[in-house]
């Protein structure tokens, strides 16, 4: 890491520290200003956007998009040229050859599979690189004069994770891909005083721990990418002894994090997000990213599904999550007996399925069909009264016609996030 990127990252440090005071003081003045400067430096280079500009739209009259028209747009969104038929072959080989160095147009390019498995492609400028790193270190690592060593658990490498090293923090990459057996000797001679990995990941790691193959005692855990159920958390919690924090991110922005508390929040001093209401308690949210300019997010709808929080005891104004239940693609979608079609939220299939018997230890629940569902649970033994307790909680809703088929193994390639609860119908 050059002197000139530290430099970089210890000016958007001080500028994230003082955009959380002035948030605490003027939300509105903080997004008022980041919105004037993003249109300014970043918007009106987008040939996408530009147009909006120049006839001085309010963002809320920007138009809506989703993932499929955001990459239909690669080339008009992004503001420095670059073309999706230069880009995809670019990240396809970083991929294939697990080296995830590759730049065009002097800018990082990197792939985003998603949670649902459809490829993108994310573009970062050296600048907001730095941003990036000041924020994990701001909002997630933290700031200390003591060295430390963090584990990083990714699918892919990147430039843009790279650059959280230094002689202070040492950065160490573990391929996803590669078992977890083989990372467990290298973990025990690293010694990490953090760990960032999935939900999945860190309970392989914690039973590693438990069967006495992993020997080590990091003072922070954090969990990133997939869903972190309350009964993982619980779990991970009580195996590693300590509160298990959250960063909630993808490709569309660095969303929220967890406070000293360990409440989600989100990052409004930046991110500005409108909801899409669901019900009267879930939302979608809709991203704009105030800060990021060469490839803008502005209002993107993500299909996740949120669940606002209290306000938290931190002092800090920013939006709480209670939880992150999943994606709107894994809502089941079963019909009564009138045909009417019923929304089962993935959050009450998980809470039945760990509330039926206080020994399961694994499971994940898909939807086959109209009306068959597979189960995959740990201790097999508890099968069937998983099997009841859906039964019943389908019957109270007038759902009866429902087949369960029994799975004996899990549905996760080791190149996706793993989910509980996966709607395939």
């Amino acid at each position: 890491m050059n002197s000139t990127f530290k430099i970089l990252i210890l000016f958007y440090a001080i500028t994230i520290y003082l955009g959380r005071q002035l948030y605490a003081f003027s939300p509105a003045l903080v997004k008022k200003f980041r919105w004037w400067n993003l249109k300014r430096k970043h918007l009106k280079l987008s040939p996408f956007y530009s147009p909006f500009v120049t006839s001085k739209k309010k963002l809320e009259e920007y138009p809506q998009i989703d993932k499929s028209e955001f990459m239909a747009h690669f080339d008009q969104i992004n503001s420095k040229g670059v073309s999706i038929k230069d880009a995809m072959p670019l990240v396809m080989k970083a991929e294939k050859d697990r080296d995830f160095s590759p730049e065009i147009n002097g800018v990082t390019a990197g792939m985003s599979s998603g949670t649902s498995g459809n490829r993108g492609v994310f573009l970062a400028s050296v600048k907001e690189r730095a941003f990036w790193v000041a924020c994990v270190l701001d909002r997630v690592i933290g700031w200390s004069l003591k060295p430390r060593k963090v584990a990083f658990f990714l699918r892919a490498n990147s430039n843009l994770y790279e650059s959280v090293g230094s002689r202070l923090l040492s950065f160490v990459y573990f391929d996803l891909l590669v078992s977890v057996d083989v990372h467990i000797a290298t973990l025990n001679r690293l010694q990490p005083d953090i760990v960032v990995g999935q939900p999945s990941l860190l309970k392989l790691l914690a039973k590693s721990i438990e069967n006495g193959a992993l020997v080590i005692s990091p003072h922070k855990i954090i969990s990133v990418a997939e869903v972190l159920t309350h009964d993982d958390r619980v779990y991970l919690e009580k195996v590693f002894n300590q509160t298990v924090h959250q960063v909630y991110q993808c490709t569309e922005g660095f969303l929220a994090s967890t406070c000293k508390l360990g409440v989600l929040h989100l990052n409004e001093d930046f991110i500005h997000v409108e909801k899409h209401i669901v019900d009267e308690e879930r939302f979608n949210p809709i991203v704009t990213d105030l800060f990021r300019g060469t490839q803008p997010v502005i209002r993107y709808l993500l299909n996740d599904i949120l669940v606002e929080g209290p306000e938290c005891e931190c002092g800090s104004s920013m939006m709480t999550l209670d939880r992150i239940e999943g994606r709107m693609d894994d809502v089941f979608v079963i019909k009564d007996k009138s045909g009417v079609k019923q929304n089962i939220f993935p959050d009450f299939l998980r809470r039945i399925v760990i509330g039926a018997h206080e020994e399961i230890t694994e499971y994940q629940i898909i939807q086959m069909s109209e009306n068959e569902i597979s189960l995959f649970i740990q201790p097999v033994k508890f099968h069937q009264i998983v099997v009841d307790s859906l039964s019943a909680f389908f019957f109270q809703k007038d759902l009866t016609d429902i087949k369960f088929t029994k799975s004996h193994h899990l549905d996760h390639d080791k190149n996706s996030k793993f989910r509980r609860v996966i709607c395939k119908y």
